[in-house]
């Protein structure tokens, strides 16, 4: 018996919309990268992007658990001295829902070609509306 391994031509890809109002942040996103990732698919092989497309509406209306809103502090660096640049979770998620989503899945993807060509995968909106009617989305229920 061979071993399958999959490829660009045996891969068939879905489009799926989740709405994450009410939902935890880091259990949903992890549910996104593993659909991203392809973990889902009986035929997911670890070095071929064997993932769906995902589609998240209502990141505005994400939760964060315990303390987390006061507490956690997202940090980035210009590269320039003295360049460190910190934004509370609460104000980071009334400004950019959709970069704080971004952010959470990005960080459980593969560090390398593949995981950013992954990430490209992932579309992300504030609001209830996406355009993205055109490819037949479904509507995906996490049970979380």
């Amino acid at each position: 018996m061979k071993t399958f391994m999959a490829n660009e031509s045996n891969i068939e890809r879905k489009w799926y919309v989740i709405d994450v109002e009410g939902k935890v942040l880091g259990r949903v996103a992890s549910e996104v990268a593993k659909i991203l990732r392809g973990k889902h698919k009986p035929e997911y092989t670890p070095h071929v992007d064997t993932g769906d497309y995902v589609i998240v509406v209502n990141a505005s209306k994400v939760v964060l658990t315990g303390n987390k809103l006061d507490k956690k502090i997202y940090r980035h660096h210009s590269g320039w001295i003295g360049g460190l640049k910190e934004i509370q979770a609460r104000k980071f998620l009334t400004e950019k829902p959709e970069k704080a989503f971004e952010l959470a899945v990005k960080r459980m993807l593969p560090k390398n070609r593949l995981g950013r060509k992954m990430f490209k995968k992932l579309k992300v909106y504030a609001g209830p509306e996406h355009n993205h009617q055109a490819q037949k989305p479904e509507v995906l229920e996490l049970d979380i």
